[in-house]
């Protein structure tokens, strides 16, 4: 199996080329945003405990999104590969990340790194923020701190991968066909 990490800051097109990946490979595309909506909508255990570290502002621990993970793959053995979307955001989880997979002998294969001059994270945001009504997307002062945020908390997370020579950095600017062919570009040396 085929496992990938897809990474890069906020309104880098993780989402939109995700679904391109899903499309082309068959790959289970995993979003821990999706996961926790989806389990907390559907009143699981698992969402219930999210629910509850969500409510107070925290952050769900690693073994409740790794326990969520781990019960959508056994839903889904068959699949030919996983795009991990929103997951790790930090070394920690990366770690966590790597010990679920290994016990189950299918280690991360590739990181992909979606590289995005900020000017351009702004833009994007903005105009997503025009169209969903996000308030996290209209303010830019609110975007400037999540992408520090992505700066300082989850950017060494690519450090990981690069020590496990497991990282590709992508060109995330351009036509989305342009970026998507940069992508396939990696996964096709390992598919």
């Amino acid at each position: 199996m085929i496992n990938v990490v897809l990474f890069g800051p906020p309104g880098s097109g993780k989402g939109t080329q995700a679904v391109k990946m899903l499309e082309k490979y068959g790959f289970l595309h995993i979003s821990t945003g999706d996961l926790f909506r989806n389990a907390i909508k559907n009143e699981t255990e698992m969402g219930l405990k999210a629910k509850a570290f969500m409510d107070k502002g925290n952050l769900v621990p690693d073994e409740v999104t790794i326990g969520m993970m781990n019960a959508v793959i056994n839903d889904n053995p068959d699949v030919k590969g996983i795009i991990f979307d929103g997951f790790p955001r930090t070394v920690a989880q990366a770690e966590a990340l790597d010990v679920f997979l290994n016990s189950k002998n299918t280690p991360v294969s590739k990181m992909i790194a979606l590289e995005v001059s900020e000017e351009e994270l702004i833009k994007r945001l903005l105009n997503r923020g025009k169209d969903s009504g996000r308030a996290d997307d209209a303010d830019r002062d609110i975007i400037k701190n999540r992408i520090d945020v992505y700066n300082s908390q989850t950017l060494p997370v690519a450090g990981f991968y690069k020590e496990q020579n497991k990282f590709a950095s992508i060109k995330g600017e351009g036509s989305l066909d342009e970026i998507f062919a940069r992508i396939c570009a990696v996964l096709d040396e390992i598919v």
